[in-house]
This record gives C-alpha cells, structure tokens and sequence, in this order.
C-alpha cells in the first residue's frame, strides 16, 4: 500500500521549486511574448485606431500600455530579472483584459476573457513567490 501511494504521489520525483518557477517564467514569458504581444507589434497601426480604452487614456496609449506588459513584462520573467515587476506588469494587463474587455466572463459565455483569467492568476503566483533560484534575480541578489 505505501508503494502504491508513493507511485500516486509521484513521490519518487525529486521536487525542486526553483526549477519549477524557472520553467514557469519561461513558458508563461514567451507565450505571452510570442502568441500576444509581438500579434499586437505587427498590427500596431491597425489596432491603435480603436484598440480597447478603458482608462479614457487613448487607443495608442492603451495598446501601448497593454504592449508593455506583454512584451516588456514577458522579456524580464524570461529573464528572471526584476521578476516581480514584470509579472505585476502582467498583473495589470492581464487583469484590465479580464475585466473590462472581457466584462469578468468565463465559460461557456460568449467572449469570454479565460486565457486573461489563467494568465491572471499565474501572474499573481509569480508577484508573491518571485523568480527563484535561477534567475539574474538571484544572481544579481535582486529579489529573496
């Protein structure tokens, strides 16, 4: 039975929460660098005309704003280098997509903001755990 529980828990694999926010950062980091923010680079002129304004800031300023989120705070969780200030750039952006754009709705509703809810959260992870060991973070004796 212990064997059996050992094999459930996966217990037999070495844990390593460094490694595990290592992985994180990176995969979270260029998916949003990738799939969202270099979509918004390329068609910057076309979205700046009615990109969303929640903030009565603009459409330019908006998607401006939203870029630096995912594309500044992607690159700096890549890089594990003020880890905290990036993934609270996330914070921001992921939160504004999740409530104003997406109006707070998840599925099955129509338009709903789940991708802005799941990075949301994983954003919020990385605030309060931080980039770990293996980051310039660490290196650089920038962050616990």
């Amino acid at each position: 039975m212990k064997s059996l529980l050992r094999l459930a828990n996966l217990d037999f694999l070495p844990t390593n929460t460094s490694a595990a926010l290592l992985i994180l950062r990176i995969w979270v980091g260029a998916s949003m660098f990738f799939f969202h923010g270099m979509g918004k680079l390329s068609k910057f002129s076309e979205l700046s005309a009615s990109f969303h304004d929640p903030f009565g800031v603009g459409h330019t300023m908006s998607l401006v704003m939203a870029l630096c989120g995912e594309l500044l705070g992607s690159v700096l969780l890549v890089l594990g280098l003020f880890t905290r200030l990036g993934a609270t750039l996330g914070v921001i952006t992921m939160a504004t997509a999740f409530f104003t754009v997406h109006s707070a709705k998840l599925p099955p509703a129509e338009g709903h903001g789940e991708m802005a809810f799941i990075y949301l959260a994983i954003y919020a992870t990385l605030v309060v755990a931080g980039a770990g060991r293996y980051s310039l973070d660490a290196k650089l004796h920038l962050g616990k």
